[in-house]
């Protein structure tokens, strides 16, 4: 079982080892120094590996790559491949860079009444655009979508809060 103190303890070699930890967890130590977390787990009969993150002051703690690994297994024992679901999440964050270029693009292929695309498009250009066109889709918490709809109910427009949400 890893610890922390072993962690920090791994010296890189020739080539890319790893070393297990629990539950299909282990760490990847490259030549050049990186370890990184990772978890094998099978589903449909075909074995797959899951990147957990990197370990170091820049990345993941132990601790947090069992609580990414538990998840991981939860997606696993529902059916879903936690690999392809993440593929999936970072190819839609690539796919447009920019809030405001993902907001653009859904109000104008998402399947929707002509009079609704317009009072969505409306609420987008008055009251979401400003703060978040610019943004990557990665920066926007959910406490900044939050104090955005307290604004505008603070301004006794609830139903557009329901909709900007």
């Amino acid at each position: 079982m890893l610890t922390d103190s072993k962690l920090r303890a791994m010296k890189p070699k020739a080539k890319i080892y790893k070393v297990a930890d629990r539950y299909g967890i282990y760490v990847t130590v490259s030549p050049a120094g990186g370890i990184s977390f990772r978890l094998d787990y099978r589903l449909n009969g075909r074995r797959e590996s899951l990147t957990l993150g990197r370990y170091g002051p820049d990345g993941i703690t132990l601790l947090r790559a069992r609580e990414l690994a538990m998840d991981a297994r939860k997606e696993v024992r529902e059916g879903r491949s936690p690999m392809i679901e993440k593929q999936r999440a970072k190819a839609k964050i690539q796919a447009s860079s920019t809030f405001g270029e993902f907001a653009l693009d859904w109000l104008e292929n998402a399947r929707m009444a002509e009079s609704t695309r317009a009072m969505r498009r409306s609420i987008y250009e008055r009251d979401i655009a400003g703060p978040f066109q610019n943004r990557l889709l990665t920066e926007i918490k959910p406490i900044d979508i939050r104090n955005l709809c307290q604004k505008i109910k603070d301004r006794d427009a609830p139903a557009t809060a329901l909709h900007v949400r």
